[in-house]
């Protein structure tokens, strides 16, 4: 007896044609099949309801028709660029990014203190440098909570912690040595302010937030985050921080599930440390991980490679640059150097891991686009993160050397830009997010979110890369470099295919094609961009069982 089958009828699904480095340009149409025949987990047929197989499948009576009613169904999201304990855990935190400047942010956590008096300590995220014009200090929280307890804070981008002097003492961080890379802020007479930053907050924050965690909260964290992500229409992700703390919950929680139902790549962590055997035996560590969990053996959770993070971000004046900083003169100290960097890259690449370099500004951009060139097999897939200020040339240099550009369009939103003319003078603002010509010089494109430094709704992070104005404040007029917008059709793809096949899944996910998984996702939607923001996902579909409905 054959399985039961669902013929998905009366909508548009939609067939990309756009292969990862494909340059398909700002005006590409969209093709669109009018129906999709999935059998258990597989996509069995996808093209016209008067195709054989259609009725085929019909007069066999094993087949229930589910009527689209004109929707469209587009191939599951992949995000192609998040963390996913920090998004379990940062959905139970304090949100503070609403907020406009520090009495806000006062206000905010005052108020919620006194609603929450059980809480052990007062978690919060969302911080951004440009609420705070004079800096963070421990002293501007040290008077909003009556019970004293410890306030973290995690900055926006996650590149910080700030945090009040009850913090700084649960966190033991007048101990803190000063780590390669890391910031550990000081005032004039050696006093820590409370804001741990770049590797300092990765070496030391993270981990300890990490301990006070019990294995519950952690793998309830993973469960929100999934749960979170179906509803937003992912069927995929990709963990680009993944350290030992959240691989124990990850793996916690399939021991106790059987599985998660989401299609996880994972990029594992590699910290600056005192020496280069310590930081080499990170990289091992990978390795060894990448040979247990990997596409044979576990094809919906594995180690896929490392990510390293080379320099910090510009608004937070930590980006490496080739230009001093506009507003202080300042060039900032990188977190890795060539030197550093190099055996890590020669060390993954003989190993046959991908490799994920986080560069955001131009003089890290060369640096990571030199190595990955000279010591990266394009065959392995090599990618940079972020790359928000590009020079011309590294834009290029990207699609010669068969380099992903993994992007993140949700940074490029105007509404969170309103320093950089300040930070870097107009004149550089004009080389920011220069996706146009990534794309156009070949480039493999792959979208993701950065959650949970960014919302992480995939049609949201479309509609940046397409119109290049606001998701966070629509109402904005502004567009930001407007003529590297990218197309409609190839920013759907690269948001699924060009994810897929960023992390070497693309032969079974991220397009709609016969004998591929079938996840997918139900989308009420016009195909114009500049009314993306009007979108509603109605249903995600995952190794063929609905696992969200509106």
């Amino acid at each position: 007896m054959s399985t039961q089958a669902t013929l998905f009828t009366n909508g548009r699904i939609f067939l990309s044609g756009v292969n990862p480095g494909t340059n398909a340009g700002l005006t590409r149409s969209p093709t669109f099949a009018d129906c999709m025949l999935v059998r258990g987990d597989k996509i069995e047929h996808v093209g016209s309801s008067s195709d054989e197989v259609i009725s085929t499948a019909l007069a066999s009576r094993s087949v229930t028709t589910h009527d689209l009613q004109g929707k469209t169904v587009l191939p599951g999201f992949v995000d192609g660029h998040l963390h996913l304990m920090l998004l379990g855990q940062a959905l139970n935190k304090l949100d503070l990014v609403r907020c406009k400047d520090l009495e806000e942010i006062r206000s905010t956590i005052r108020e919620y203190a006194a609603a929450n008096p059980n809480m052990p300590r007062i978690l919060c995220r969302g911080y951004m440098h440009i609420q705070l014009p004079n800096g963070a200090t421990a002293a501007d929280l040290d008077d909003l909570d009556e019970l004293n307890r410890p306030i973290l804070i995690d900055s926006k981008d996650l590149h910080s912690t700030w945090c009040n002097t009850a913090g700084i003492k649960e966190l033991g961080a007048e101990n803190w040595a000063d780590v390669p890379g890391g910031v550990i802020e000081r005032n004039s007479n050696g006093k820590l302010t409370g804001v741990f930053s770049e590797a300092a907050n990765i070496t030391y924050v993270w981990p300890y937030l990490a301990s006070v965690a019990s294995m519950e909260e952690r793998t309830a964290a993973i469960r929100s985050a999934v749960t979170a992500y179906h509803e937003a229409g992912y069927t995929g992700m990709i963990d680009m921080a993944m350290d030992e703390g959240a691989w124990e919950a990850i793996q916690a929680l399939i021991a106790t599930d059987g599985s998660i139902p989401i299609r996880l790549a994972c990029y594992w962590l590699v910290k600056p440390l005192p020496t280069e055997a310590e930081t080499l035996a990170q990289v091992d560590r990978a390795i060894e991980l990448a040979s247990q969990f990997n596409a044979s053996t576990a094809p919906d959770c594995r180690i896929v490679g490392i990510k390293v993070i080379c320099d910090g971000i510009i608004d937070a004046c930590t980006a490496g640059l080739s230009q001093p900083y506009e507003h202080n003169s300042h060039f900032e100290v990188p977190l890795w150097t060539h030197a550093q960097l190099e055996p890590v890259v020669k060390r993954a690449n003989a190993a046959g891991l991908q490799i994920a370099l986080h560069a955001i500004g131009d003089a890290t951009i060369k640096m990571v686009v030199d190595i990955l060139s000279a010591h990266a097999n394009p065959d392995n897939r090599p990618r940079v993160e972020h790359i928000e200020l590009a020079s011309a040339e590294d834009a290029a240099r990207l699609g010669q050397n068969r380099i992903t550009a993994s992007i993140q369009p949700v940074h490029a939103d105007p509404a969170i830009l309103k320093a950089w003319p300040k930070l870097l003078g107009q004149h550089r603002c004009g080389r920011a997010f220069a996706y146009r010509e990534f794309a156009d010089h070949g480039a493999p494109l792959a979208l993701g979110s950065d959650a949970p430094t960014a919302p992480h709704a995939p049609l949201g992070n479309v509609y940046v890369a397409t119109t290049r104005k606001s998701y966070r404040e629509p109402e904005l007029e502004t567009a930001v470099n407007p003529h590297f917008a990218l197309g409609l059709c190839e920013s759907v793809a690269a948001a699924t295919e060009g994810a897929a096949y960023s992390c070497f899944d693309d032969h079974r996910i991220g397009s709609l094609k016969k004998g591929h998984k079938a996840d997918f996702v139900v989308v009420d939607m016009e195909w114009e961009n500049e009314k993306l923001m009007q979108s509603k996902i109605t249903e995600t579909w995952y190794d063929g069982n609905k696992v969200f409905s509106a």
